[in-house]
């Protein structure tokens, strides 16, 4: 079974923040690498269908595949490089509350895609207002 990360984008307010510093920040043709002080434990299911799930300002709104998870350097230089998907997928905007690095996320808290859950066209704020009031 995959196990997905999530991840708090900081610098990024809504996805094409990320992919405009994406854009400005790499060469074309290098891969989307995620750096992390720690190496996932469980790396073996991650790379099994997992995806790193991105929050913004307290909601997730989209998620990237992840291709591999490997580490450089050794010993206390050690880090962690999570080969990413180029393809943003968005998900349904879901609350998460602030936390620090990244934690595991099982796919039965994962939120559905936009595509599945057909809100594709809504915008994100409102759809934090209609879960904060609980009518979706």
């Amino acid at each position: 079974m995959a196990v997905h990360m999530i991840k708090l984008c900081v610098g990024a307010d809504t996805i094409e923040d990320l992919v405009d510093w994406r854009r400005r920040h790499s060469a074309p043709g290098e891969p989307w690498i995620l750096r992390t002080r720690m190496t996932p434990k469980r790396a073996a299911e991650m790379i099994d269908g997992g995806s790193v799930y991105r929050v913004f300002k307290g909601l997730i709104l989209c998620r990237q595949r992840i291709l591999d998870i490997r580490t450089v350097g050794e010993g206390v230089s050690a880090r962690c490089e999570v080969v990413l998907d180029e393809d943003i997928v968005r998900v349904e905007p879901t609350p998460r509350r602030p936390f620090q690095g990244w934690r595991y996320l099982v796919p039965k808290d994962a939120p559905p895609d936009l595509a599945e859950s057909g809100a594709d066209e809504m915008p994100p704020e409102l759809a934090r207002e209609l879960r904060e009031i609980g009518a979706w």
